[in-house]
């Protein structure tokens, strides 16, 4: 067997391991399916009444593209906290203990993220639905915006295997976490920008989860709010490039980091 099918083959029981994980602790994927009907409801029926949607619409059609933008966006806070606690507790140690490729370990832990994200997003646009959400650009578009939303969900799990390499351990790990929620919230996911000071709406525009909302807002045909910001102007364009350049940049670096950590 040449070196190229072992390291496939080590990836392959990297993915499977994480899947066994997920197997063994039902709870994480309780949580993670009822994460997406918590949000539904608290956001759709909540804070909706209080927000209007500029030029008019629903603000369920305006809000379900904010709330799969901010699920992508949580799988930084996920891979961070697993990644760490791995870290943490020698599990990375017994894996370099072993004749595996290096990279087999991030990578088996990227893929098989991609896979238990689809129930939850299976089940936040099921909600979607049922609270009057409606993808209105056919089929094609449909699958396009679900396809940038793993594609950004892929980039950014990168980001997060990479921070949580670069913690020391859980602890510190569980109270860098918080510090992510904040990027969710300053964007156009829940309300329009243009009502922001405008050093903030600055941030909101060119914040990557604004750019990524604005694309599935496009794509499903959902009212959106207007803007002269290019990432927002040209929104499916900027969330190609924005999880182009996190994957450039945060893969390499988290095959480092494991590599570098485990020495």
């Amino acid at each position: 067997m040449n070196t190229l099918t072992w390291a496939v083959s080590d990836g392959l029981t990297m993915f499977s391991r994480h899947l066994t994980q997920l197997k063994r602790r039902p709870g994480e994927l309780v949580g993670a399916l009822f994460f997406p009907v918590v949000m539904v409801v608290m956001f759709g029926y909540v804070f909706g009444s209080a927000i209007q949607v500029p030029g008019g619409g629903n603000y369920r059609e305006y809000l379900m593209p904010g709330l799969f933008g901010m699920m992508t966006f949580s799988v930084v806070m996920a891979q961070v906290m697993s990644t760490a606690t791995d870290a943490g507790r020698g599990v990375m140690d017994r894996f370099r203990s072993l004749p595996i490729a290096r990279w087999t370990m991030p990578f088996g832990q990227s893929a098989a993220d991609l896979l238990t994200g689809l129930p939850g997003l299976a089940l936040m646009a099921a909600c979607g639905l049922v609270v009057g959400w409606r993808p209105h650009e056919g089929a094609v578009r449909t699958l396009a915006a679900f396809a940038l939303i793993l594609l950004m969900r892929m980039a950014l799990g990168w980001f997060g295997i990479w921070v949580g390499l670069a913690v020391k351990d859980e602890k510190t790990a569980d109270s860098f976490v918080p510090l992510l929620f904040p990027v969710t919230m300053i964007s156009n996911s829940f309300v329009p920008t243009e009502g922001m000071p405008a050093w903030l709406r600055v941030i909101s525009e060119w914040n990557p989860v604004s750019a990524l909302v604005s694309a599935l807002r496009t794509l499903f045909g959902n009212p959106t709010a207007p803007s002269e910001a290019w990432p927002l102007r040209h929104p499916v364009t900027a969330t190609l490039l924005w999880s182009l350049l996190l994957t450039a940049v945060f893969m390499p670096l988290a095959v480092r980091a494991y590599t570098r950590k485990n020495r």
